[in-house]
This record gives structure tokens, C-alpha cells and sequence, in this order.
């Protein structure tokens, strides 16, 4: 795969959209089982994704955004979440990875998502000191409940 630049990491192949991605310490990884309306409207769920981690990371102080032209999660031109779903039979499976205290030096053994490495930020990074990660959940919780609309069912950590 040529968006691994160091052919130690171990690299896992799964069917969702997107190229490349870290998974690590530091991240809020979500991957949302929802059923969509019978009208699959994918461009809209990756949409809303982007305004829950959007949201989320506000009530942070990091000034997060769309980009219009990619999509994810960005600050000031750097990307802070990245997303890429599929879909089987109107369920979506896989999710987001979002750098919240992240060390972004690991991306400088990808090209994530077909970018340079160096376009990664975290919420740390952004507003200079680590954001607690449990208190960070929770808001994601909270506001995917609400751009969804809908009651959550939050299933506990599979054991590493």
C-alpha cells in the first residue's frame, strides 16, 4: 500500500471509504451502527458526523470546521478528524478517528487519507494541553444524540 511509508507498522485492510488512516492513544474512535432511511443519503451521515465532532470539539475551545473541497474535520487547514463509513443494506459500519490528545508524530508514517502526514493536528495541539478524554466522550455522546436525534445505545469497550 504506497500510503504506508514505513513498512514496519502493521497495516489492517477493511471495506469503508477513505484511504489510510492512524489508529492510536490519543484518538476518540467511533464507529456508529445506524440504520439509515430507506432514501440512503451517505453524503448526509458523513455530514452529520462532521457536525458532531465539529460540536464536540467547540465546546473545547478548538475551533473546528468543515473544509468544503474534503471531508473530516479540520482547523485553520489541518485536519483534526478523519471519517470514512460504508454501508451494507442501509447500516453503516466503521466511523471516525479523532485526534483529541494524539501524538501526530505517528502520522508521519502515512500519507492519512492520501495527505501528508503533516497536515494532522489533535484538540491538545490546538489548544495547548491535553482535553480529558472521558469528559470528551460524553459531549460526543450527547451531541451525536442530538444531530441524530435519537436515543443512544452505547455498547461497552471490546477488551485489547
Amino acid at each position: 500500500m504506497e500510503d504506508v511509508l514505513d513498512p514496519s507498522l502493521p497495516v489492517v485492510h477493511v471495506e469503508r471509504g477513505g484511504e489510510a488512516t492512524y489508529h492510536g492513544p490519543g484518538q476518540l474512535v467511533g464507529y456508529p451502527i445506524v440504520k439509515l432511511p430507506d432514501r440512503l443519503d451517505v453524503r448526509r451521515y458523513v455530514r452529520d458526523l462532521e457536525e458532531v465532532l465539529i460540536r464536540a470539539s467547540r465546546a473545547f475551545g478548538v475551533a473546528a470546521d468543515r473544509d468544503p473541497q474534503q471531508s473530516g474535520v479540520w482547523v485553520g487547514g489541518r485536519k483534526l478528524g478523519s471519517i470514512g463509513v460504508a454501508v451494507h443494506r442501509d447500516v453503516t459500519f466503521h466511523g471516525f478517528a479523532h485526534n483529541v490528545n494524539t501524538d501526530i508524530r505517528y502520522f508521519a508514517k502515512i500519507r492519512p487519507c492520501g495527505f501528508d502526514g503533516s497536515i494532522m493536528t489533535s484538540m491538545a495541539r490546538e489548544i495547548g494541553g491535553p482535553v480529558p478524554m472521558g469528559a470528551f466522550k460524553d459531549e460526543v455522546i450527547d451531541v451525536f444524540a442530538e444531530v441524530f436525534n435519537r436515543e443512544l445505545l452505547v455498547a461497552p469497550p471490546l477488551p485489547v
